[in-house]
């Protein structure tokens, strides 16, 4: 395999762990030792740091200037600090990882309409991930004498926000620095209130430069943020726990949920006082231990068979927000339509909207409960009173399988990953499509976070770097597995991670092509009679075959591969690890051998996609 330059790579055994990455200590200006002069920027700047904003990912843009030089110089580039990212993607990308591991929202900084264009992909990933997130853009100035030539007019837009409206939860342009003010108070606030999702707010470059003739006046931020808790009436949880207590096969699909330890026990104390059959989904964040005697069939991108009988079993299904409700049950019944009464705890419909699609069929429900799963789990508890069963056997820790025999595939990369990580605790921040949840049990809330939220090719690199940014210190280790086209289209994300010296490991399941649309191919021909020998045509990456580790090299990673060969795999994990752990971004191309592994293939028909 190749490798980077020997004498660029220490051994554990020559470097001693380095402790959490010191962020802060990267780009640090000058001190300014200027007069009182305040100008609006200034005061948006103390905000978003009142507002307690950690970092503001950006790429470097004229519309906010204004703003940058608040947060550097004013601020001294602290509480909130710039993180420099290659592209606007990325910078959306990593606050969206941020928000994954942390429930909270950072702030990524986005310059006019072009940089909003750019970013507009990562901004809907999130919307359908349901992540909070502080979008800041800005435009030229809205007053036309203040315009430079020919620039500041193609980088003006009247109604800036239009251009993500649909999938943004609310955005504004205000006028003033007081109205700036207000705008990311109301921003944070409805960003990170149940259902969570990103806000745009819009900063006038003229505004932003213009002086104040005095301070604004104090505020506590506290008082117009304070969370907005939705909560079920009484009776209709009562009568939730009627019929759950009722049922002989209750079947719990544990959907988005909450981050947190104690949500994730309270969700496993409801499984077993009701002796409920669990469920998850791995386009979305661990929601429940699947070695748990209770959760059924493995974590998967569509229902696999044994998903799909259970639901078929259940006289009773209880759905915590569920992604695509309709659709599972569809899956399952036909269009026959469920025989179980169907319980849906969910705030998912207070934003859909005409545009998007993104809500999914309209799913048939018995009982309705308007609340977040982390707030109806604990009154389902106290409704259950007494009336709870024995608790189930516990179930071994599985371990880890053999190699098989066979050409190098995800499943060769999964076993030997997770047989050279251990005992180690680490956070998946990306899983490919073919990713096999049979073979890595999730045993923490952390475990695992979820897909890019919207399909969007190209997202995986940036949220891994923004997971890192969000675990650095926490004795976890981000780890993302990515495809090869994901990685091509969002690579550059990783300079972000070593410059700041965020440890993360990357590895690439690189099958050499965009192997999912090659499965389209195929179906399409087959339907009309035509090669399917075609199907690779305008899908393979080849010819030449891409250098993946030379790109992660060429940013300041640790670059490892390809890796052709199962017997391979070992040793390149296994430095790939030590690396992370010393406290660098490792990045290991194994080259797969294209195709699904058999439960997603069972899962869809044959039809993954």
């Amino acid at each position: 395999m190749k490798r980077a330059d020997p004498s660029a790579i220490r051994t554990a055994a020559t470097r001693p762990p380095q402790p959490a990455s010191a962020i802060g200590a990267v780009e640090r200006p000058q001190k300014y030792a200027g007069g009182n002069v305040l100008f609006a920027s200034d005061t948006i700047a103390e905000t978003l740091r009142a507002l307690e904003i950690p970092y503001v990912a950006m790429v470097p843009g004229a519309s906010y200037r204004g703003l940058q030089d608040s947060l550097v110089n004013h601020l001294g580039n602290e509480r909130p600090q710039i993180l420099l990212c290659i592209n606007e993607t990325h910078a959306v990308g990593i606050a969206h990882g941020w928000a994954k591991v942390t429930d909270r929202a950072m702030a990524a900084a986005l310059h006019s309409n072009v940089g909003l264009f750019e970013g507009t992909m990562a901004i809907f990933n999130a919307w359908c991930d349901r992540m909070p997130m502080l979008v800041i853009g800005a435009t030229g100035p809205m007053d036309p004498a203040k315009r430079r030539p020919w620039i500041d007019w193609i980088h003006t837009a009247r109604d800036q926000g239009a251009i993500v409206r649909p999938y943004v939860k609310w955005d504004d342009m205000p006028a003033s620095a007081a109205g700036a003010r207000e705008a990311f108070l109301r921003g944070l606030w409805l960003a990170e209130n149940e259902p969570k999702a990103p806000v745009y707010v819009c900063l006038d470059a003229g505004l932003q430069e213009s002086r104040l003739e005095a301070p604004l006046p104090p505020f506590d931020p506290k008082r117009f943020t304070q969370p907005a808790q939705s909560a079920a009436p009484e009776h209709l949880v009562e009568e939730a726990a009627k019929l759950l207590t009722s049922a002989r096969r209750p079947l719990i699909l544990a959907g988005r949920c909450s981050r947190s330890l104690s949500a994730w026990n309270e969700r496993v104390a409801l499984a077993e006082a009701l002796n409920a059959r669990v469920a998850t989904d791995i386009k979305i964040g661990a929601a429940f231990p699947t070695e748990h005697p209770l959760h059924v069939g493995a974590p998967a991108m569509f229902p696999v068979p044994e998903t799909i009988a259970a639901m078929r079993e259940a006289d009773v299904i209880l759905s915590l927000d569920w992604v695509d409700l309709a659709g599972t049950l569809k899956q399952a019944f036909t269009d026959a339509g469920p025989s179980a009464k169907i319980i849906q705890v969910s705030l998912d419909h207070l934003i859909h909207n005409g545009w998007s699609m993104d809500h999914q069929a309209l799913p048939p429900v018995d009982l309705m409960l308007a609340a977040a799963p982390g707030a109806l789990v604990p009154a389902l508890l106290e409704a259950l009173g007494a009336a709870k069963a024995p608790k189930p056997a516990a179930r071994a820790k599985s371990a880890p399988r053999a190699l098989p025999s066979g050409p190098l595939s995800l499943d060769h990369l999964a076993l030997a990953l997770r047989a050279a990580l251990g005992e180690r605790e680490i956070s998946f921040a990306h899983l490919p499509i073919s990713w096999n949840g049979a073979l890595w049990p999730f045993r923490h809330p952390l475990d695992h976070l979820g897909a890019e939220g919207g399909g969007g090719v190209g997202g995986g690199p940036g949220i891994a770097v923004g997971a890192a940014l969000a675990l650095n210190g926490t004795g976890r280790m981000p780890v993302a597995v990515c495809g090869d086209g994901d990685f091509l289209m969002g690579n550059t994300a990783i300079w972000t991670a070593t410059h700041y010296r965020l440890p993360l490991l990357l590895v690439i399941a690189n099958n050499r092509s965009f192997f999912n649309d090659e499965v389209h191919q195929e179906r399409v021909a087959k339907a009309r009679g035509r090669p399917v020998e075609n199907k690779w045509i305008g899908q393979r990456i080849a010819d030449p075959v891409i250098d993946l580790a030379a790109i992660a090299r060429a940013q300041g990673a640790v670059g490892l591969g390809p890796i052709a060969r199962t017997s391979e795999l070992a040793a390149a994990f296994g430095e790939a690890i030590a690396e992370v752990e010393a406290g660098q971004v490792a990045v290991v191309d194994v080259h797969v051998v294209p195709g699904y592994n058999p439960i997603i293939a069972a899962s869809t028909g044959g039809k993954a996609e």
